[in-house]
């Protein structure tokens, strides 16, 4: 049984984390933290969690954790999490970070869009935690730094078009899609109900900070230098993702090699779907999963490629995919625990 410890139990990623471990037939959760809650049961700060009266918020007191601990949930902000990692690291648990600070290989990149790294050191150590991609690097490692929503539902139909030579490297342009719930408990203006509700609005252009994390696998996946322009948007509704992606196919692109191509990818990947032609994704089919699902229309005039990607961002894009990451790291199949609907309708 895999012992669980998880940082950051009382946001909305790390509630997903703690319905999905405790439902999990092969871990126990042992420990959760929790700044702002310290000594508070998870049924006090969410009153549905009933039944986890006992599951109480404890100090992030590393020595004590890796007493009762394998591996370690980082569901904390950014630059917090640097501060933890290489202590977990010396005490041979294993970490999974939630946050970004352990996503780039380089520390400039990251640098760019956040603040200093700390521990630059560890970013040749960790492991981009995009499942289906970096699986066979993911079973080796300690420290995986898990995606983030947006970089999910873009490099998952991307990768796969960009390596084959199908596409374009330049004017790759996504316009994204996300529910309030991506921008976490903690309040702002932007996120207010009544500045979210029967509206829709575009947000960060230019500078959204997952911009250079999706540049940077794509450059690396791709072996060439890759800028995609990157919009994302505030959608009225709490969780999910969709992206709409435009690309330009190369000469001699067919639709049914770009369709043969993302089949024979994803054909063994259990979360992700090649929807069949004149078929798209909708947020409301992948709600409450750890699906990715993919759908695109080729326009033959104009050689263009318009993928839709969706997922829910508080599961493929964030704790789903953490728990995926971690049956890896453990030699579990990747849907141990997952196969079950964890939302509402």
């Amino acid at each position: 049984m895999i012992k669980v410890g998880i940082a950051g139990a009382s946001g909305y990623t790390g509630v997903e984390l703690v319905k999905l471990i405790s439902n999990h037939p092969k871990a126990k959760l042992c420990a959760i933290t929790s700044n702002s809650y310290m000594g508070k049961s998870l049924t006090d700060i969410f009153p549905s969690m009933r039944g986890f009266e006992n599951l109480i918020c404890e100090d992030l007191d590393i020595p004590s954790l890796a007493r009762k601990i394998d591996v370690m949930f980082l569901a904390l902000p950014h630059k917090i999490s640097m501060k933890h990692v290489p202590t977990f690291l010396e005490h041979n648990i294993k970490v999974i970070d939630l946050s970004a600070d352990y996503r780039f290989t380089n520390a400039a990149a990251y640098e760019s869009a956040y603040q200093e790294h700390s521990s630059k050191h560890l970013l040749n150590q960790s492991v981009y935690g995009l499942s289906e991609i970096y699986r066979d690097k993911i079973k080796t490692s300690s420290l995986v730094g898990n995606p983030g929503c947006y970089p999910t539902s873009i490099l998952l139909p991307l990768i796969p078009l960009l390596e084959k030579g199908l596409i374009r490297a330049d004017g790759i342009i996504s316009d994204s899609k996300s529910g309030v719930s991506g921008a976490g408990r903690s309040l702002s203006l932007s996120t207010h109900f009544c500045e979210t509700n029967e509206s829709f609005t575009a947000y960060k252009i230019g500078n959204h900070r997952h911009t250079p994390e999706i540049n940077e696998i794509l450059s690396i996946q791709s072996k060439q230098k890759i800028e995609i322009t990157f919009v994302p948007h505030l959608l009225p509704l709490t969780r999910g993702m969709l992206s709409t992606i435009y690309a330009q196919a190369l000469d001699g692109v067919t639709e049914g090699k770009i369709r043969k191509t993302l089949n024979s990818y994803y054909e063994n990947e259990f979360f992700v779907s090649i929807l069949d032609k004149n078929l798209y994704p909708a947020i409301s089919h992948v709600k409450g999963t750890n699906r990715c699902d993919i759908g695109f229309y080729f326009d033959e005039k104009t050689k263009k490629i318009i993928i839709v990607s969706a997922i829910d961002n508080l599961l493929k894009g964030a704790a789903g995919q953490a728990v995926q990451n971690m049956n890896i790291l453990f030699g579990l199949d990747d849907h141990t625990g997952l196969n079950s609907f964890q939302g509402p309708l």
